[in-house]
């Protein structure tokens, strides 16, 4: 059985002129371990999936589950508890608290989670020196680089020792140098925590570094084609 297995996912949006369907019957696998880029044009609804996928957005209709959880079936209590138990998230704008250090935004998850201050604070600060900002534990957001910011938010999307790694563009706030060592990191994490990420991504390196690229078109997950149309191998 698939780690992550979205059947028949349906989520639509209420505007001045109705409802909206973005996502249409979605089907989606993604086995345990794979780092899976998922890719479209802008506005198709990549992050409305992630967000439905993680439970931050309801579903309308179909099923998610996540290894033995079904998320369609949680109150949205149980869906903030998994959430934060099960599923890290990183963003292309990092969402840090620019009231609080480095350090206190990367053990947050933890303490939310009922964690005592010392087994979050260690964790924290072992995981912020893992992506090289050992030496900026007790800095605010705002006398960190864009790239230092997103390294803080890696290591606050992992603190909780999530299964689940999702990734919403992040490296689209990021300039291609500073861009091009997140990605080296966020493959390297992947790898060492043993996780299941899904990126949602303009970035046609990111995407190349995953296992498979997959294409949102009309709400829908369509196999990547090459100029002839034919599916890629790796995208199926």
């Amino acid at each position: 059985m698939p780690f992550l297995d979205v059947r028949d996912l349906v989520k639509s949006y209420s505007t001045g002129d109705g409802a909206v369907r973005v996502l249409r019957g979605l089907d989606l696998s993604i086995e345990r371990g794979e780092m899976v880029a998922i890719v479209g044009a802008s506005g198709v609804g990549k992050s409305t999936l992630l967000h439905t996928i993680g439970g931050l957005d309801s579903l309308d209709g179909g099923t998610i589950r996540i290894g033995d959880h079904a998320i369609d079936r949680m109150s949205d209590d149980e869906r903030v508890a998994f959430r934060n138990r099960h599923v890290g998230f990183v963003f292309q704008f990092h969402h840090l608290l620019p009231e609080f250090t480095a350090l206190e935004n990367a053990e947050m998850p933890m303490r939310i989670a009922g964690s005592t201050e010392t087994e979050a604070r260690g964790r924290a600060t072992e995981l912020l020196t893992r992506v090289g900002l050992g030496h900026r534990l007790g800095h605010r957001p705002g006398a960190l680089s864009g790239g230092e910011q997103q390294r803080v938010a890696v290591a606050r999307a992992l603190v909780c020792h999530p299964a689940l790694l999702l990734a919403d563009e992040p490296t689209g706030n990021l300039d291609e140098a500073t861009a091009g060592a997140l990605q080296e990191l966020l493959r390297e994490m992947h790898r060492e925590h043993g996780l299941t990420s899904v990126i949602v991504t303009h970035n046609a390196a990111l995407a190349a570094t995953c296992d498979r690229v997959l294409h949102l078109e009309g709400g829908r997950i369509a196999p990547v084609t090459d100029a002839l149309g034919t599916p890629r191998a790796d995208s199926m």
